[in-house]
């Protein structure tokens, strides 16, 4: 059942009162016998159940984020692609790297 605040306007007594929904409102002041007005309060929202959290709306977010990650991706292939001869022999310099670094490896197993 909900709590109602209430005010005299003429002895400005304040109280709280529990009413059902169906109760009529209160009309005189109990102290005074003046007349009574109701007071508006802040009310305490609890959201309960699901599409509450943030990561509920998370979903889209992620898809937007892949798409924009997948269009840099593809202009950072262009860029490096268009550098020419310089980008081929970067990569054969450290295949053959690879290939003594392994050699020694399994010569120091044996």
């Amino acid at each position: 059942m909900p709590t109602y605040s209430y005010e005299c306007t003429q002895c400005a007594n304040r109280f709280d009162v529990v009413q059902a929904f169906t109760d009529d409102a209160l009309t005189t002041c109990e102290r005074c016998s003046g007349r009574l007005r109701k007071l508006f309060n802040a009310v305490g929202v609890v959201f309960k159940g699901t599409g509450f959290y943030r990561t509920d709306s998370r979903e889209s977010g992620k898809k937007s984020k892949s798409q924009t990650n997948g269009s840099s991706t593809s202009e950072s292939t262009k860029s490096s692609g268009s550098s020419g001869s310089s980008g081929s022999s970067e990569s054969k310099a450290s295949g053959s790297t690879e290939k003594s670094t392994s050699s020694t490896t399994a010569a120091a197993a044996v």
